[in-house]
């Protein structure tokens, strides 16, 4: 299997931030126990900025690509509700061996 990876430039609305990192933690949390992983960092100079990093351990699993569990889409629905993915915020990027 190929590790896959899709990197997210996010905005998040002004004053939304505590309520899209508390929202991203549970995902990334539970995505641990599932076997895929998630990062997030933030752009200090600019509020609001973030990019994301989801890695799978395949194309077919990958949080942009499969089906989720009600819980992980009720996370992702509330993190769309306070931020927006920029343009090619979903490409899939496989690992080189």
């Amino acid at each position: 299997m190929t590790r896959t990876l899709t990197v997210s430039r996010v905005s998040v609305r002004p004053g939304a931030e505590g309520e899209y990192l508390a929202a991203v933690r549970e995902l990334a949390h539970l995505a641990e126990g599932r076997g895929w992983h998630l990062w997030v960092f933030r752009r200090p100079e600019e509020a609001g900025c973030f990019l994301e990093f989801s890695e799978s351990g395949s194309p077919e699993s990958h949080r942009a690509v499969a089906e989720r569990p009600e819980d992980e889409r009720r996370l992702e629905e509330r993190i769309r509700a306070v931020a927006e993915y920029g343009p090619g915020a979903w490409e899939l990027w496989e690992e080189v061996r």
